[in-house]
């Protein structure tokens, strides 16, 4: 199931090339993209899907949009996954290099 999951801003920073922050939702926190929503701040409310924040939202339709995701059994830390940082690569593979390729 792929939900956009509304969520609390509680921290934004433009230190690096895209705009992030972490969203809180309901209890849990993860770091999101807010590029594509340029004007919240934090304590407005945003919808994220796949760690995008996509559209924002008042606090009226948060509250009911995570009353319906709490009314399905695990549906909440199913589509907000582990709380895991992705790997800079895999072990099992060597990093990619940024070296481009020779042309044959």
């Amino acid at each position: 199931m792929c939900l956009g999951v509304p969520g609390r801003i509680v921290a934004a920073t433009d230190s690096g090339p895209l705009r992030m922050g972490t969203v809180d939702f309901d209890g849990i926190r993860r770091a999101v993209c807010l590029a594509y929503v340029p004007d919240a701040e934090i304590g407005d409310y945003v919808i994220v899907h796949v760690g995008f924040a996509i559209s924002q939202v008042d606090e009226a339709e948060a509250a009911e949009t995570l009353a319906v995701i709490r009314a399905i059994p695990d549906a909440l830390s199913a589509e907000l996954g582990p709380d895991t940082e992705a790997p800079a690569h895999r072990a099992d593979r060597p990093p990619v290099s940024a070296k481009p390729l020779e042309a044959g």
